[in-house]
């Protein structure tokens, strides 16, 4: 009697550890790969169950609990490595940046392919128009979480597709499937529904074996992924794009791209591509959020761990908030370089490719996204309008912000153009041909005004040991105050004139020139040592 019941046990053990892990799988899709923590995780809680139900029916239940306890300690073991602390510089050149020219790399957009809505405008744009469509909107309704930035035949677009308006919805549409997907030309604001002959069959919102995470799962069972975007090639094809991930550090960590897998969102049809080999029309292989934290491990860890906590020598981080610029039939993330010092200014900004992760930095200072986007508010106050994350564009070889003001119901009423290195100067307009007018005008005449003072000052050439040095915020704008050893005289030079200003100190020596005035204006920065 005891054996049979010790051998049930054993079965029940079996059946019920079986059965957990298919459901797991099932709900929570990790990938059977000895290198992602998830497949780890995986097996131990279904080694745990087996252990625990099975008890002492099992002959060497002790020695089970060993290996159990053991494989925990050996995880953790190989987390280990791969920590912060001991892997600082591991996690700092996991991206590569390359210093670049601001005015080589970024030439001025037509007005014709300036982009002005942003992706809050977009969902509202995609919502008045399948409120329109009348024979889709009662099962239909649109996907709100993707609205994916393309370039498509050389036109800026979001895309997103359809979804069910509901499990009911689902399961009475399930077999023909979602009928096409939304375009919103991001420059024009015009928005269509493309309608396909093959519906849409692999999609997010399905519930079972057609939901394209299971849907990639089951065919890619070893391949690491985590997120996924949805795209159009040229021919209209819609199509989902899921890159995947290998560690490059140690086990487990520092999580970095190695190709993509593409599923053709009608056909099922699919393909795993290595990064050499990616089709020339995919935009959005690599993840924002993933870029932007490479760049801040990038910017924290150059000097160490211990540095990025304490000293913090030329420490950087990303600004808060990104966009994205079409530039070369690519898109780029955009985002700000910033001293963790709490500056009120960028040092430079960075571009990096979405497709192939090339990133260029821009020793350019200017003042961050978020006081310009208050002083375009404050142009006018008035009307208490809400900006839009800033685009950063070359308008006549100077780097300026361009971003749309908007009223309480989310609609578009004024476009701004801010100049980046002086936030102050803020061109405002009814439509973005004035609003660009007004801002070249300003170029043209605050030109003028410095020529006319060129004439009037004395530039001289100065090079000596700081003995002093304080910073100043100045209507929003960063200013360094410092004294040289052997001179009596206070010089003043603006944050815009170099990117190693915020590290300057004591002891450094500058060499610059300046106008030979009440202030002592620094102009140029030639070098610091």
């Amino acid at each position: 009697m005891k054996n049979k019941f010790r051998k049930g046990q054993k079965i029940s053990a079996i059946i019920i550890s079986l059965v957990f892990a298919l459901i797991y799988f099932y709900i929570f899709l990790p990938p059977i790969n000895i290198r992602s923590i998830e497949t780890w995780i995986f097996l131990i809680l279904t080694f745990t169950i087996f252990v625990a139900i099975g008890g002492k029916s099992f002959k060497y239940y002790k020695l089970l609990r060993r290996i159990l306890v053991g494989v925990i300690l050996l995880m953790l073991l190989l987390k280990i490595p791969g920590l912060k602390i001991f892997s600082s510089k591991l996690y700092a050149n996991i991206i590569k940046i390359e210093n670049s020219t601001f005015e080589k790399d970024i030439t001025q957009l037509p007005i014709n392919k300036i982009p002005t809505i942003d992706r809050d405008s977009s969902i509202k744009l995609g919502s008045r128009k399948m409120g329109e469509l009348l024979d889709l909107v009662s099962q239909f309704d649109i996907d709100n979480t993707t609205y994916t930035q393309i370039n498509y035949k050389d036109q800026p677009i979001r895309v997103t597709p359809l979804k069910y308006n509901g499990f009911i919805k689902y399961i009475f549409n399930m077999s023909q499937g979602l009928p096409g997907y939304l375009k919103v030309d991001i420059v024009n604001g015009n928005t269509e529904l493309t309608k396909l002959d093959k519906k849409i069959k692999i999609s997010k919102e399905d519930y079972f074996f057609r939901n394209v995470w299971r849907y990639a799962r089951l065919r890619y069972p070893s391949e690491i992924f985590d997120n996924i975007s949805f795209e159009i090639d040229e021919n209209g094809i819609p199509y989902w794009v899921i890159p995947t991930y290998e560690p490059k550090i140690f086990m487990f960590d520092g999580l970095d791209v190695n190709g993509a897998i593409l599923i053709n969102a009608s056909t099922g049809e699919h393909k795993k591509y290595d990064l050499n080999h990616i089709p020339k029309w995919l935009d959005r292989i690599y993840e924002a959020d993933n870029i932007i934290e490479q760049l801040n491990w990038n910017g924290l860890y150059q000097g160490g761990y211990i540095n990025s906590l304490f000293a913090q020598k030329n420490v950087l981080k990303t600004t808060e908030g990104y966009n994205y610029l079409a530039l070369n039939d690519d898109v780029y993330l955009y985002t700000g370089y910033t001293s963790v010092a709490g500056d009120e200014s960028n040092v430079g900004f960075i571009l990096s490719n979405m497709r192939t992760k090339e990133t260029k930095f821009y020793p350019v200072s200017s003042a961050k996204e978020q006081s310009a986007m208050e002083s375009a508010e404050g142009a006018v106050q008035e009307k208490k309008y809400k900006s839009t994350f800033p685009l950063l564009l070359n308008i006549k070889n100077k780097p300026t912000y361009f971003l749309s003001l908007k009223d309480n119901a989310g609609l578009i009423k004024l476009y701004a153009f801010i100049d980046a290195q002086d936030y102050q100067k803020v061109s405002v307009g009814n439509t973005v041909a004035q609003a660009l007018s007004n801002h070249l005008g300003n170029i043209n005449t605050a030109q003028n005004n410095d020529k006319k003072d060129d004439k009037k000052k004395e530039v001289l050439n100065l090079e000596g040991k700081i003995t002093d040095i304080k910073q100043v915020v100045i209507k929003g704008n960063t200013h360094y105050y410092f004294t040289l050893e052997g001179k009596n005289e206070i010089y003043v030079s603006n944050i815009a004139l170099s990117e190693k200003l915020p590290f300057l100190k004591e002891g450094k020596t500058i060499k610059f020139q300046y106008e030979k005035d009440n202030i002592n204006k620094v102009i140029i920065i030639e070098q610091i040592k």
